[in-house]
């Protein structure tokens, strides 16, 4: 996984709400030099995060989800704080279910110090990152392979999560409306997070503060549907009551605040 200095991390975050960013205010914010700003603005274009513009730098325009590229870097120290409280809640000899999508990457990272986990996905990234510890046992689904987003869906990936019966299932979303609802880009990717959540004991929402409002056309269940929510940040005060009225907990992954058990089952 590309891993950013934590100035061009800065500079992908300021992208999400600017149409333009010239290299003399990126010099001046961040206290560099334009050549060095010039040379951050080449690795996230190489990266697919923004497009190059004279004097400056522009976010690359999308009708659906960002390019995968783009995924994995934005905000990655929210989803290091996420996948470090999953990582805690999570037992030895656990059996789980992980959806697609970067945040569950950084989550299955986030495991291989763990002993004995049986995983099940449709993620080839998930399944590469957690094939580094040789004690787990990796099942890998069938089914179409989307090639840019490194997984895979369609009828194989159903039948698939429809034959296990785990003890967590941890999953993206691609945004949450403001009335809770979860939002994808394609029904199948609805589909089979559904499944992961029905055929599982415990299920886990994990994503950043920007998937709170982002918009997305599919339908897919209610963010209260879930055993337990794991965001960077507080979601907004209408979702917060939400699930403060509903069987679902909270789990709040910045500064020390994550509350979760340590790794159990040595």
């Amino acid at each position: 996984m590309m891993v950013l200095t934590d100035r061009q991390a800065i500079i992908s975050e300021l992208l999400r709400d600017k149409s333009l960013l010239s290299v003399d205010y990126l010099a001046e914010k961040l206290a560099v030099t334009t050549q060095t700003i010039r040379r951050d603005i080449n690795v996230l274009c190489d990266l697919g995060v923004a497009r190059r513009r004279h004097g400056g730098v522009e976010p690359l325009s999308t009708g659906g989800n960002l390019a995968y590229g783009s995924r994995q870097v934005l905000n990655r120290n929210g989803k290091l704080l996420v996948a470090k409280a999953v990582a805690e809640q999570v037992a030895n000899n656990s059996s789980i279910s992980m959806g697609i999508g970067t945040t569950p990457e950084f989550v299955a990272n986030a495991l291989l110090k763990h002993k004995r986990l049986r995983i099940f996905t449709n993620s080839l990234s998930v399944a590469q990152i957690a094939s580094e510890n040789v004690g787990f046992e990796i099942n890998v689904s069938g089914g179409r392979l989307r090639n840019q987003d490194r997984d895979m869906l369609g009828n194989t990936v159903e039948t698939f999560f429809e034959s296990y019966k785990t003890d967590i299932g941890i999953f993206g979303v691609a945004g949450v409306d403001t009335d809770g609802t979860l939002l994808d880009f394609y029904d199948e990717e609805v589909r089979v997070r559904n499944l992961i959540r029905s055929n599982c004991r415990q299920s886990y929402l994990v994503l950043d503060h920007h998937k709170f409002g982002r918009s997305a056309h599919v339908r897919g269940g209610q963010i209260q549907d879930v055993t337990k929510v794991f965001s960077d940040r507080k979601p907004p005060d209408e979702i917060g009551q939400m699930l403060e009225n509903s069987d679902a907990e909270l789990i709040i992954c910045g500064d020390g605040d994550a509350v979760g058990t340590r790794i159990e089952g040595e």
